[in-house]
């Protein structure tokens, strides 16, 4: 089984000289205006072995001279897969550590538990599986007295001092730039010390602990000077999520505000990531403002786009000296005129919009997104959670349902995680005022009643609930999500749950995605055979379910492809990817364009209110402070309004899909 497929979607197709160029001279024209050296790679896998594979080399050639290598490196993420792949080099390949030397680059302080440390996990990871000796490993005490703080900090910086100084320092970046804890603010000069956390960096902690509740108040880290006097530094970033505060710190002018800027001022640094994470930068966003590019449609109709935003324009008023004012005479000279060019990119446009997103049967669909036969369709949709799609799709999925077609939809996870106690409370109170009422006679509602009761109230912060209270919780999700099926008239035999197990832990880490998910998927895909299907392709997704959800659809099709079933009906399978709560397809993406009128956005926002236990109360709303309904109509409102500044029709709200193309 391929586990990880999604991260082999590449929807825009990147010339190989924008991130690898084949001369210094090209290299220093695209990299123009980058701050700092950069690295990019396909995907994050090659990325990630790269950097592993320099680590290993960087060790070997210090055993050569019998010299120690002293590092640092940070957890999370971005770093898991170079710690996988060290750790296989030394199972495999022979590569010992017994000559490097570590420093944890950072500690949660105070702790309640060590093993939700930062040294917790690192050990998890790499240390416990390598041959590294222990008295070269150098921690940050995690409980160490109030008043020793001080005096630890400086004798840190002098253990590192006495081993020559850091060798190499291995860092990921947070979503607001900093780099181990250094927070946005903090002096280029700091060393170690105590920093107290914000809420940006306590979000981000509380994918280790939990909930945001569990996050400590402050760390011990390596301070920005400390981490530029290391010989050398590696900064990883992988996926879609960090291109925009990757673009800052690699573009912007060095700046406290972005922590990870300071790279910028170290002679051998570099960033390393991979296209996902470079998509902001100026060579792979807008490579024309840079250097010539090799046009297809889809950078022709992005470079358009930005002409108009630039401009202030609609596509059709676009003149043959707007192109050559902002560097876009190559279109000129290729359409022979700012005329030509337009008319293109206004029918590519046009031509994405449909009422019609399971085909119009009887139509002509040679300019159509979908196809019009066969009609009606079998339609799949794939759900991460309970309430993805209607969040992301509900206009569409209303839509395919009242034009005839036979929809099914599959939720992937129960969502059982997200409910609050108080809404198994609820339910309770009503049982057991169902049974007041004399309705029912039985003693084990009541009993059960007092027992959650004496659980919640017994329940302290971390407490992990019972495998019973998940079972309630997760069908409290689900009636939420038969309640909005039902509301869209799905009929209740059309909806699949399918509880994938990687999700199915109790806590908020799950578990990795394994043959016994694949195949529940490919099992309901065999059943339905569908026509067009929709997944979640929100690579974006912070929280990494919807990737993981991408990622077991994506592996049952690949084993399907080796079947009979390619040929009887996978091969002609149309599949759309949609969006979450979290960002729309860029507009040079979109493929499909779903109108909805003001009627049918009501109809939407009034399908999401009826999973009530993901309102105000959700346990995961992330740092948007709006409701999922809000936030999906800002979303689809600010589609239509950039299609109707393009000189397109002005619809009310607009969903937006990107087709996903099986390769044989």
């Amino acid at each position: 089984m391929k586990a990880n497929l999604s991260s082999e979607i590449s929807l825009s197709h990147v010339s190989r000289h924008l991130y690898c160029p084949d001369d210094v001279l090209e290299l220093s024209r695209v990299t123009r205006m980058e701050q700092a050296r950069t690295t990019i790679y396909e995907t994050a896998r090659i990325g990630a072995a790269a950097v592993a594979d320099h680590i290993a080399e960087q060790i070997r050639q210090r055993q050569e001279h019998n010299q120690r290598y002293v590092i640092s490196l940070a957890p999370g993420r971005s770093t898991r897969d170079v710690f996988t792949e060290l750790v296989r080099k030394h199972k495999e390949e022979g590569l010992s550590f017994k000559n490097v030397v570590f420093f944890d680059l950072y500690e949660y302080y105070p702790l309640a538990d060590e093993a939700m440390g930062n040294h917790a996990q690192l050990r998890s990871l790499l240390l416990d599986q390598i041959d590294i000796l222990p008295e070269n490993v150098h921690t940050i005490p995690w409980n160490m007295k109030k008043e020793e703080l001080i005096s630890f900090c400086q004798d840190y910086e002098r253990t590192i001092a006495k081993q020559g100084g850091l060798d190499f320092i291995l860092l990921g970046i947070g979503r607001c730039g900093n780099i181990g804890f250094n927070e946005p603010g903090s002096s280029f000069n700091s060393t170690t010390r105590l920093v107290l956390m914000d809420n940006n960096s306590k979000e981000d902690a509380k994918n280790v602990f939990g909930s945001i509740d569990l996050v400590p108040v402050s760390t011990v880290t390596l301070g920005i000077n400390s981490i530029l006097q290391a010989q050398e530094i590696m900064l990883v970033a992988w996926g879609e999520h960090k291109s925009k505060i990757v673009c800052e710190a690699i573009e912007r002018r060095y700046d406290p505000s972005c922590p990870a800027s300071a790279l910028q001022l170290h002679k051998n640094a570099q960033f390393v990531l991979d296209l996902g994470a470079a998509s902001g930068l100026t060579r792979i966003s807008t490579p024309w403002v840079v250097t010539s590019c090799e046009w297809d449609d889809q950078l022709i109709r992005r470079a358009v786009v930005w002409l108009c935003k630039q401009t202030g324009k609609p596509v059709l008023k676009l003149t043959n000296k707007d192109y050559n004012d902002y560097g876009l005479s190559e279109l000129i000279t290729r359409f022979e005129s700012a005329y030509n060019c337009n008319i293109k990119v206004f029918n590519d446009l046009q031509h994405t919009i449909t009422g019609w997103p399971g085909g119009k049967p009887n139509a002509d669909d040679s300019n159509r997104p979908e196809r019009a036969k066969p009609y009606p369709k079998d339609v799949l949709i794939f759900s991460p959670h309970p309430d993805d799609d209607v969040i992301s799709m509900g206009g569409t999925f209303a839509r395919l349902i009242k034009q005839g077609h036979n929809v099914h939809v599959a939720y992937e996870t129960s969502g059982c995680i997200a409910v609050c106690d108080d809404e198994v409370v609820r339910f309770m109170d009503f049982l057991k005022g169902y049974e007041q009422l004399g309705l029912i006679k039985d003693e084990a509602v009541l009993r059960k009643y007092n027992e959650y009761m004496h659980f919640f109230q017994a329940e302290k912060i971390g407490d992990q609930d019972t495998r019973e209270i998940l079972d309630i919780k997760a069908l409290i999700r689900r009636g939420e999500a038969t309640a909005a099926c039902r509301h869209m008239g799905l009929p209740t035999d059309h909806i699949h749950f399918l509880n994938l197990p990687f999700y199915e832990t109790g806590t908020i880490k799950k578990g990795p995605l394994t043959e016994a998910d694949s195949k529940i998927v490919r099992e309901l895909l065999e059943q339905i055979r569908p026509h067009e299907m929709f997944v979640a392709g929100d690579l974006a997704d912070p929280h990494g379910t919807h990737r993981v959800c991408l990622d077991a659809v994506l592996a049952a099709l690949d084993d399907l492809k080796h079947t009979p079933a390619w040929d009887e009906w996978l091969k002609d399978c149309r599949i759309w990817m949609y969006r979450g709560a979290w960002m729309e397809w860029e507009v040079d993406l979109i493929e499909m364009a779903v109108p909805m009128s003001p009627e049918e956005l009501r109809f939407k926002r009034n399908t999401i209110l009826k999973h009530q236990s993901q309102m105000e109360s959700a346990p995961f709303m992330g740092n948007d402070e709006r409701l999922f309904w809000q936030r999906a109509e800002d979303r689809n409102h600010a589609t239509a309004e950039l299609y109707a500044q393009l000189g397109l029709a002005n619809y009310e709200a607009i969903e937006a899909f990107v087709q996903y193309k099986m390769s044989k």
